[in-house]
């Protein structure tokens, strides 16, 4: 790129470093994340220990409600894209998770599941649309876009940090409830940061046609009013979902074929370079789901691994289970801006590894994470508990792989995307994410023990399960990431210059 077409394309303050906006969205999502992550690592504790449900129950409603946060912004992402803008979706989703988040401390099972339903729509409108914007900072052929990505990610995991640490810790020790009503101001907190911080994203995230936004299309309701209309007649929807769990997966799969009819419909349309940008589009979000149904095992099996089968005591302080959660944006907030450095430098001495090698040196270090148990039964006590630094050591080879897939993954969406088609192509690549929480429910089913005759599986054998089936899971991704780097090569071709 020319001088002048970088002068063009970049502010004063952009030429110096990363576009301001960038870091009020970094913070806007940090506290997003720390209602998400919050609510999220105790769920399953709080669906097991509190509501009393099975393993098996839990797992299946933990994986409707993660799926379904993600499915949901292949549609927020269009509404969005068509009608509100990233500005409105954003604030609006705000509101709902928060409202969500409240609702949850009514107590008991309807709350949970209706508080729940909320959160979804919420999600549906802030988690596509906020990563849009941050693409939009960039201008096409910009170098610190991956650099500008990585940063907000760690905007993403300081918020699970805290919520790891301190919401599951709060929720632990004083009650479930506590630790929701963080989550929700937590989100109140990320809504107002994100209002205030608007003055700063030039121009981006705006409705697409704000002069018929507000104007009366069906008698005196606008299109505004008919998007918060059909937002509220989808909570009792997802409210039913969430209690038919096993209907999820059908509608992902459905949703899952129309999206990528979509996908490939505009890249015949558009030529031959979109048409291949959107067919390994399409081929890495299938590897994505492998990535990220083995790795979303965190929130659910790992956590009660750590509650059955891991020793937990830290320094003389026995932390909570839900609290182990925590290695992963611990992880991050060491490695990602290092990660954030290396990808520039790597850029500048023509060195850095392709899209599709990145993704399958990711799934590797996945693969090679799992493995780390057979290290850890070398250390099993008496009572079945391996030492806390198994764990430590899985969560930090699951973070160094998803450093080389997610935020990398948000980038490649912005790039390969059509400019009018931005936040459409990222809920699509949500919603591969979405499945991949949903098969990650089925993946941690299989790590549990049938009940025999009413009677409890023991340590030995829920321990011997856990390892057998985790095992399995690490051999079978690093085969799978090596294959991905055997491959990598003729799929980047198919990107056409995008790196």
């Amino acid at each position: 790129m020319s001088r002048e077409n970088v002068l063009d394309a970049n502010s004063t303050s952009q030429t110096k470093g990363h576009p301001p906006g960038l870091y009020w969205l970094f913070f806007a999502e940090m506290w997003e994340r720390f209602c998400y992550y919050g609510m999220r690592g105790l769920l399953i504790l709080y669906l097991t220990k509190t509501l009393m449900k099975t393993d098996d129950e839990s797992y299946a409603t933990y994986g409707a409600y993660t799926a379904l946060v993600y499915a949901v912004t292949v549609l927020g992402g269009k509404i969005a894209d068509q009608i509100l803008g990233y500005r409105i979706a954003i604030i609006m989703g705000g509101i709902l998770m928060a409202i969500g988040e409240f609702l949850i401390l009514g107590g008991g099972e309807f709350w949970l599941i209706l508080g729940m339903a909320v959160i979804i729509s919420g999600n549906g409108y802030f988690k596509a649309n906020i990563s849009s914007i941050v693409g939009k900072l960039y201008k096409d052929g910009d170098s610190r876009r991956d650099s500008g990505f990585t940063i907000f990610y760690i905007g993403v995991n300081l918020g699970a940090f805290l919520a790891t640490t301190v919401v599951a810790e709060v929720g632990s020790r004083y009650g479930y409830d506590k630790g929701f009503l963080l989550a929700g101001i937590g989100m109140i907190l990320g809504s107002i940061v994100f209002v205030f911080g608007q003055k700063h994203y030039e121009g981006q995230g705006l409705p697409p046609n704000p002069e018929t936004l507000h104007k009366p299309l069906v008698g005196p309701l606008s299109r505004f009013h008919l998007t918060i209309l059909g937002t509220l007649a989808a909570v009792p929807v997802f409210y039913l979902l969430l209690n038919n769990s096993e209907v999820v997966g059908y509608l992902l799969a459905g949703t899952a074929v129309f999206v990528i009819y979509n996908l490939l419909s505009a890249g015949f349309a558009g030529g031959k370079i979109l048409r291949d940008r959107m067919i390994v589009l399409i081929l890495l979000m299938l590897f994505n789901i492998v990535f990220w149904a083995c790795f979303e095992q965190a929130g659910s099996s790992l956590t009660l691994f750590a509650d059955r089968n891991v020793d937990r005591n830290f320094l003389g302080f026995e932390i909570g289970a839900a609290t182990t959660q925590f290695f992963n944006p611990f992880f991050i907030l060491i490695f990602g801006s290092i990660f954030s450095i290396m990808w520039v430098w790597l850029s500048r001495i023509g060195k850095n590894p392709n899209i599709p090698m990145k993704f399958g040196l990711g799934l590797l270090q996945l693969g090679l994470g799992y493995l780390v148990i057979q290290l850890g039964i070398q250390f099993v006590s008496d009572d079945f508990r391996v030492p806390l630094f198994t764990l430590a050591l899985l969560y930090m080879l699951h973070t160094t792989g998803e450093l080389f897939i997610s935020p990398i993954g948000l980038s490649m969406v912005t790039k390969l995307a059509p400019a009018n088609m931005t936040g459409t192509v990222m809920g699509a690549w949500f919603l591969s994410i979405a499945g991949a929480n949903y098969v990650a429910a089925l993946l941690a089913k299989l790590t549990g023990v049938e009940e025999n005759g009413g009677v409890p599986a023991t340590a030995g054998e829920s321990f011997t399960n856990y390892v057998d089936i985790y095992t399995q899971m690490g051999l079978i991704t690093v085969g799978i990431g090596l294959l991905l780097i055997i491959i990598s090569k003729p799929l980047n071709k198919l990107m056409h210059g995008v790196v």
